[in-house]
């Protein structure tokens, strides 16, 4: 049994969350908590295997309630909030900026239209969220390391002509980090497959786009590739490269993932050989890391975010032990890195 802690200043709303949750055979309902301060409190006092937060609640809110659930007893958080819907996702972005693996909109009462299909959503995404093992951070070194070279390197001469990342659960505060760091302009197109409920995409690549200052948008297909342009794989279709363009596909899903991070960097390996660079970033499950054995294949060279700044380890960690990671790299490090290996005069010798 997954049990659950479920968090929401609204007797009413919490009394629904409970009894959708109460509801499945796999879940039980540990407890109960009206504000952030008595969700902290619950957490550590009952550790739950994840707990449901709200994001508008008195004094303590959700998002400052998550931060200091992760850094006291850290446990899976899924934002379940009225404030995660509508066309305005800031909310939701900030919500896993803070840490919460996943963001669901409340669902209103039974008689709201898509309670039917909402109601299963939200145990589906908690009990597939009670499975992340979430990493204790260390703390963070100066982004000034050298990096670790964990495979034997092939001579490159040419410069990266593209990067492509992959990153699922921690995903969207992990590339909000890495593309701020990133030079401007920067020489080459960066194409990204960040596994996101649907829906949220849109959100999240406007998100971006203000605290990074650069240019993020979800990728049509056709599009010309463009140096500086980040590139974000839309809902629903596997992200691929042809003739130095975006290429959409409608192939059927790959490990599980429509968009699949394999699908992406086995498509640029094809188009970019030995001038591609794959970056995987925290994530659950395994997705890269097939598409990472024909970027390796190909010549071209694959970064890892590390343990320690991993939410989870999983999708990095997959990489690293199939030693395909030329580089393994504190999350902080990875733009540096990318910049360096971006620069003509240097190469891919770095």
């Amino acid at each position: 049994m997954i049990r659950v802690l479920v968090a929401d200043d609204s007797p009413t709303a919490r009394k629904l969350l409970v009894a959708i949750l109460a509801a499945d055979p796999g879940i039980t309902v540990v407890g109960e908590a009206a504000d952030g301060d008595e969700a902290i409190a619950k957490t550590v006092a009952l550790r739950p295997d994840v707990v449901t937060m709200d994001i508008d609640m008195p004094g303590t809110d959700g998002l400052q309630a998550t931060q200091r659930i992760l850094k006291q007893a850290p446990v899976p958080v899924v934002v379940i909030s009225a404030a995660i819907g509508g066309a305005d996702q800031t909310a939701a972005m900030e919500a896993l900026n803070a840490g919460a693996v996943a963001v669901v909109a409340k669902p209103g009462g039974p008689e709201v239209p898509g309670f039917a299909e909402l109601a299963p959503h939200i145990c589906s995404t908690v009990k597939s969220m009670a499975s992340v093992t979430l990493v204790r951070s260390a703390p963070r070194r100066a982004a000034t390391e050298t990096p670790r070279a964990n495979v034997a390197l092939h001579p490159r001469n040419s410069r990266v002509q593209a990067v492509v990342i992959a990153a699922s659960t921690g995903g969207p505060a992990a590339l909000q980090t890495l593309l701020a760091g990133l030079p401007r302009p920067f020489p080459a197109p960066v194409l990204v497959v960040q596994h996101m409920s649907p829906g949220f995409t849109q959100g999240l690549a406007a998100w971006l786009a203000a605290t990074c200052g650069r240019p993020v948008r979800v990728a049509l297909d056709g599009e010309p590739l463009l140096p500086g342009i980040v590139y974000m794989a839309p809902d629903g279709s596997h992200l691929g490269v042809s003739r130095q363009a975006v290429a959409l596909s409608a192939e059927p899903p790959v490990g599980g993932f429509q968009p699949a991070a394999s699908f992406l960097f086995s498509s640029a390996a094809r188009a970019y050989g030995a001038s591609l660079v794959g970056v995987v970033l925290t994530g659950m499950g395994r997705d890269g890391l097939l598409g990472a054995q024909d970027v390796h294949r190909e010549g071209g060279r694959i970064v890892a975010q590390d343990a320690a700044t991993s939410v989870v380890n999983g999708m990095p960690g997959a990489v690293v032990a199939a030693g395909l990671a030329s580089e393994v790299l504190a999350i902080q490090d990875i733009a540096a890195h990318l910049a360096r290996l971006a620069r003509k005069d240097e190469g891919m010798s770095v």
